[in-house]
Parts: structure tokens; C-alpha cells; sequence
């Protein structure tokens, strides 16, 4: 039974019904395409394809283009075949994706491009960019690395004889256009077209046991330099088994540090497959931080109809797929003459680089919030933030702990909210982290400073938020925030506490009476928040914040300030959930940062969160974490154990389903005091 199409749908008509086509056709379920038609020249392929779809099979491309209406032509052919049936549909009009390569002869890719442009059509070619690979080209694009000059990259497409069931297309043109444009095409988005091919070579090394043999080199090795800059060394290879330790891996090395992408061609990502090392140090994990999504091999198909449905047919990715087989065809040429080869760009351009993440934007007086799906209801109000943030405090408990290299593992890691104090003492420390090699530019991060208790008059004020933006290293901050509502009796300036002797730290920020009260100060919330206000005048702070507020206290802000608060920092937990303070700020587009999210005496030994745990595949401080995510909080836990800094953020990109977030909820203990 053919399938009717969705509403705004488009139909689709599939060349080459394989193994491939058959991952394609596994997400039509879930799109807004339609399979009208399956063509191969195999009856039964055909046959089999379409009759899971409710489509028409077809053995004659001709008859197929004629027959059905299917403005996009998905090429799902053997390698060889792709130029010829994307000249083929090209020429009746239709547009097209198709796998990799988009051809074997740079002129008649060139030839493909320019058919598609003078007849006003789509052209894009596979491999499309998941998840794994923005991640990595994030971390790439936040100045972290310094200067890129070397990168490694393989293709290992591995023994086609033995895990595909038809490898002849693979033994006919090599592991080169199959494998290598997989780390090709992500060098080419993110360090634009290749210049010159300084080196290569290729070997033919195959097991003797094997009948069937390639017809093409089967193991390449090849030196590349970029227009973008660096020079990347890519083997690509049939004879290397496809479970080697590098499978299809790039690694890039700049001045200050270096990227591991683990697979170039994975559509999904997780916690590992995306890595940053540091000069000098080992290597971390930087999670993912967005939901994990279900993607498929269609999504990039679907991105593609959507694009021409709205009136601009792409052609940048088929200017792209040109341009690779335009190195692939020089690289052959380099190994065969034992000279470097130079490489036409195609037209083809880098990408444009990420937008900065976790920043406000313009002046911060309730900017939109671009893409920022996991705000609060008012998001269109409220500042961009990432879904976690670090706590930066040496307290823990009674005890003063040194973080210089918590904080560096968690920038590593790609934490992007830095949570920092002058009642901490380290801001100097900070300070040298943000200014040291490897740490991501400035843009990339949201850095929120907050006032002591202590100096809540407008001189002591400036003169704190000055000491701050000095030991930080910024010109400007973020957000600066009254750390507590209410004010104490100045004691001094309190610099580089954790310089001082713990009995002065406690004398400055902690004044007390004889009967050890502490020492109030005249200062009233609606002063103090007037006094922060000047920091916002004078551009030393982009936003403003409170913290450990009530809703009054919050409604007393809203009342007499003139700047209306952006962020609010309280305490927040299962234990204590605060939803009334919550929702009062979310309705009014203020972002809820959760300090202290796990640190609740008997929290994490709480048998919910470890049923949860089971039931989704998270520890109770996971649990935890994707509990306040999902709430459209931001909880900033602290941790000096590495592997918990990468399990925290890693946290953040879970999103409970409503029957966790009852379990969780059911937590909820009004008596709760610290």
C-alpha cells in the first residue's frame, strides 16, 4: 500500500536499493519525506525496497525520471555510478543528493556543479555533518588550541570481503573514496580547500588468502596543506581492519592544545568521542551538552528537501564533494609522479565559524536568547546560558581545597559558565587560568562575579566589582551579582582571601558581635541593588544578578531597580526545589542558577535517584543534574574529581521524562534546612 505523504512533505525517489538505501529508507517513518519510487537494476532489490515503503520500483533510471513525481533523486548507487546518475536526473530537472563520492574525475565533478547551477537546481553530496563533528568543531572554534598547523587523519574502511556483501565497488576505486572523504570533508568546513598535495604514496597490500583482490591501491598515505593553515597527514586504507585502534579518528594539534574527534563518520556522540588535551596535559573528554538526538543517514536528505521547498536549492555541499575529489584524483597523481600536486579549490569555502555559546547578548538587558531551547518559558527574555555551569568555590565544608586544576580539567572538558566570588578568594587564580594557553577566548565564556555581604555601599561596591574584573583578567563580567540580600558592616577590602590566614578571612567576610551575631549594615536590598546598578552603568557588568533571594526580596528588585535583574543564584535541589521562586522568575524570562545541587546531606544515597539512575542510565548526581536541566535550571556543581567534572557536564544534555520527574519531585522536604 503506497504511503501518502505528509503534510509539506516531498517526495523522494531512491537510485540503488542496497544496503545503504536501505539505511536511508530506515528513517522515513519519522520524516517529512515521502518515497515515491525505488530504481536498481537488480528486479528484486527494487522490488523489495519499494514494497516496504509503498513505493513503485523501477530497473530503468529513464522510465523512473518519467514515471514518478519526485522532485529530489536521493544517489544511492555504487561509487563508479554516481556521476552518471546524477547527470542523469540533473538533466531532467530534478535535484540531487548523493552518497560519496559525487564522482571519480574532478572535471566531471566540476561539470555536475555547474550543470545544477545553470539549471537552478540542488546538488549535495554525503558525508553530512552530525552531532560528533559540530561538537568537535566547536571545541575547535574556541580558541582553546591556539593556532592549528598539524593534523591526523584516518580512514581505515577496513577488509570489504568480509562485512560487506558487495564489495566489488569498494575493491574498484580503493579506501580514498569511500573512507577518506569521511575526514576530508570536515577538513575542508573547517580549514577551507585543500592547496597542494606535498606528498603521497599508495601500496598494494592484500592478504594472499583473499580470492577476491583490489583493482585500486588499497592502502594510501598522503600530506596535505590547507588554505586554512595546517598540514594534515591522512592515511586511508582497505587493508587496515575497520576495528583498528583508529577507525576513521582525526586529531588536530595547535600551539596550546589538541582535538580528538573519534569518528568522523559516527552519527551519533558520546561522552568520549570528542576530546581536548591541553599543552602539557592528558587528554579529556568534552560531553556533549545539547539532548542526544536520533539521527539517520535522511536527516541530511531532509535538511537538503527543506532547503528547496523554501526556495534555495544548495549547491555549496556539491561545490564541496567536487573539490574532494579534486584532492583525491591529485593525491593519486602525487603517488604515481613522487612530486606534489596542486589542487583546484572548486569554489569550495570553509564554513562559517560557530557562534560564541553561553553569553548574553547586545547589553544584556534581557536579550534574546537565540536557540536557547532549554531556558525557562520566557526565554525569549532571557540571557543565553549554557545547561551547566562550575561552581568555583574552595569551600567544602570546613575545609579550604586549591581548584587551579579543577577549574582547568573542567574548561578542558568544555564547562563555559565559570561561577566565581570574591568571598572565594581565587579570582586571581581564575584569572590565570583564563589568560593561560589552551583556555577558550574570551567570547566563549560566561563568566558571573558576585559582591560580598560586606560591601554592599556604592563605594565599596566599585571598589569590589573593580578588584574582581582586575583579578580576573576581564574588562567586563557577565553577570555581577549581590551574593546575599542582606548587607554586614564593612571590614575592609577583602583581597586574595585565600592569600590571607583563615582567622583573618573569617574576621573580613564573617563580622560578629560579642555575642557572635553578625554585624548588620544600613544598607537596605533596594540601596544595594541601586549601587549594582552603577557597575551596570559603567559597563563592567553586562548583566546583573541576585542571589539566595525570596520571591518578596525578588519582587523588591523588580519594584525599585531600574535594571531588572537577569540571573538569580539560589540554592536549589530535590530536596529543595523552590518551584514558587522558580516559575516566578521563568515567567518573567530570569535565569535560575542552582547553586549547591548536590552537596544536600543524604542526597545522593537517595534510593529514588538511584532507581531513576538504573532506569535511565545516570548516577544519582546525574539523576540530579538532568533533574534541574530539565526543569530550565542551571545547576553549577562543584567537583575536584576529574572523572565527575566529565560526568556532571555530561549530565546536562539529559532531559527526564515526566514519570522521573515525578520520582525526583517526590523528594521534596519543605523542612529541609542546612
Amino acid at each position: 500500500m503506497r504511503l501518502a505523504p505528509r503534510v509539506g512533505g516531498v517526495n523522494c525517489l531512491f537510485v540503488g536499493a542496497g544496503a545503504v538505501a536501505a539505511d536511508y529508507a530506515a528513517g522515513l517513518a519519522e520524516s517529512p519525506l515521502s518515497l515515491a519510487g525505488v530504481c536498481d537494476l537488480d528486479p528484486e532489490r527494487a522490488a523489495a525496497l519499494a514494497g516496504d515503503h509503498g513505493a513503485r520500483e523501477f530497473t530503468d533510471l529513464d522510465r523512473a525520471l518519467a514515471t514518478v513525481d519526485a522532485p529530489v533523486v536521493v544517489n544511492l548507487t555504487g561509487h563508479a555510478a554516481h556521476a552518471a546518475v546524477t547527470e542523469q536526473a540533473l538533466t531532467a530537472g530534478r535535484h540531487v543528493y548523493s552518497q560519496k563520492p559525487l564522482a571519480l574525475d574532478a572535471d566531471r565533478a566540476r561539470e555536475l556543479v555547474a550543470t545544477a547551477r545553470r539549471r537552478g537546481l540542488g546538488l549535495a553530496c554525503a558525508p553530512a555533518v552530525g552531532p560528533a563533528q559540530r561538537l568537535a568543531g566547536r571545541t575547535l572554534a574556541d580558541g582553546r588550541t591556539g593556532t592549528v598547523r598539524l593534523c591526523y587523519a584516518h580512514a581505515h574502511v577496513g577488509r570489504v570481503t568480509e562485512w560487506h556483501d558487495r564489495p566489488a565497488s569498494f575493491l574498484e576505486v580503493g579506501p580514498l573514496y569511500d573512507g577518506g572523504v569521511y575526514p576530508l570533508a570536515l577538513l575542508v568546513a573547517w580549514f577551507g580547500p585543500v592547496e597542494r598535495v606535498r606528498t603521497a604514496d599508495s601500496l598494494d597490500v592484500w592478504p594472499d588468502r583473499e580470492d577476491r583482490t583490489p583493482s585500486a591501491p588499497s592502502h594510501i598515505e598522503a600530506t596535505l596543506a590547507f588554505a586554512g593553515g595546517p598540514v594534515a597527514r591522512l592515511s586511508a586504507s582497505l587493508y587496515v581492519p575497520h576495528r583498528a585502534r583508529e577507525f576513521y579518528g582525526l586529531e588536530f594539534h595547535g600551539d596550546d592544545g589538541s582535538v580528538y574527534l573519534g569518528d568522523t563518520g559516527a552519527l551519533g556522540t558520546d561522552r568520549d568521542t570528542v576530546q581536548f588535551g591541553r599543552a602539557g596535559r592528558g587528554y579529556t573528554p568534552v560531553p556533549p551538552q545539547a539532548p542526544p538526538t536520533e539521527r539517520d543517514r535522511l536527516d541530511a536528505v531532509e535538511a537538503f528537501a527543506t532547503a528547496i521547498a523554501a526556495g534555495d536549492p544548495p549547491r555549496a555541499g556539491g561545490r564541496r564533494a567536487s573539490h574532494i575529489v579534486a584532492v583525491c584524483n591529485a593525491i593519486e597523481r602525487a603517488a604515481e609522479t613522487g612530486e606534489p600536486v596542486a589542487v583546484d579549490g572548486h569554489g569550495a569555502t570553509a564554513d562559517p565559524v560557530p557562534a560564541p555559546v553561553g553569553r548574553p547578548a547586545g547589553n544584556g538587558r534581557h536579550a534574546a536568547a537565540n536557540g536557547d531551547r532549554d531556558g525557562p518559558p520566557g526565554r525569549d527574555a532571557a540571557i543565553r546560558l549554557p545547561p551547566v555551569g562550575l561552581g568555583c568555590s574552595r569551600y567544602r565544608g570546613e575545609e579550604y581545597v586549591d581548584r587551579v586544576d579543577s577549574i582547568a580539567q573542567a574548561l578542558d572538558a568544555g564547562y563555559r559558565l565559570l561561577d566565581s566570588a570574591e568571598l572565594y578568594g581565587n579570582e586571581h587564580r581564575i584569572g590565570d587560568l583564563l589568560a593561560a594557553p589552551g583556555t577558550p577566548d574570551r567570547d566563549h565564556l560566561f563568566v558571573l562575579g558576585k559582591v560580598w555581604r560586606t560591601n554592599h555601599r556604592r563605594e565599596h561596591l566599585l571598589e569590589a566589582c573593580a578588584g574582581s574584573r582586575e583579578e580576573l583578567g576581564v574588562e567586563t563580567l557577565d553577570c555581577y551579582s549581590l551574593h546575599w540580600p542582606a548587607a554586614w558592616a564593612h571590614q575592609g577590602a577583602l583581597e586574595r582571601l585565600a592569600e590571607q590566614p583563615v582567622e583573618r578571612q573569617e574576621a573580613l567576610t564573617f563580622p560578629t558581635d560579642a555575642d557572635g551575631e553578625p554585624v548588620t549594615a544600613d544598607v537596605s536590598l533596594a540601596e544595594a541593588w541601586e549601587n549594582l546598578e552603577a557597575v551596570h552603568e559603567r559597563g563592567w557588568a553586562r548583566t546583573l544578578g541576585v542571589c539566595n533571594v525570596s520571591v518578596d526580596q525578588l519582587r523588591t528588585v523588580l519594584r525599585t531597580g531600574s535594571v531588572p535583574p537577569a540571573l538569580v543564584q539560589v540554592e536549589v535541589h530535590p530536596y529543595q526545589p523552590r518551584p514558587e521562586l522558580v516559575e516566578f522568575c521563568h515567567d518573567r524570562g530570569i535565569r535560575v542558577v542552582a547553586h549547591s545541587p548536590l552537596s544536600a546531606p543524604g542526597l545522593l544515597e537517595e534510593p529514588v535517584l538511584a532507581a531513576v539512575g538504573e532506569e535511565e542510565g545516570l548516577s544519582p548526581a546525574g539523576v540530579v543534574i538532568a533533574w534541574a536541566v530539565t526543569r530550565g535550571v542551571v545547576p553549577i556543581p562543584s567537583s575536584t574529581d576529574p572523572d565527575h567534572l566529565v560526568a556532571n557536564l555530561a549530565a546536562g544534555s539529559r532531559r527526564l521524562p515526566a514519570e522521573a520527574m515525578g520520582q525526583v519531585g517526590s523528594l521534596r522536604d519543605p523542612a529541609f534546612e542546612r
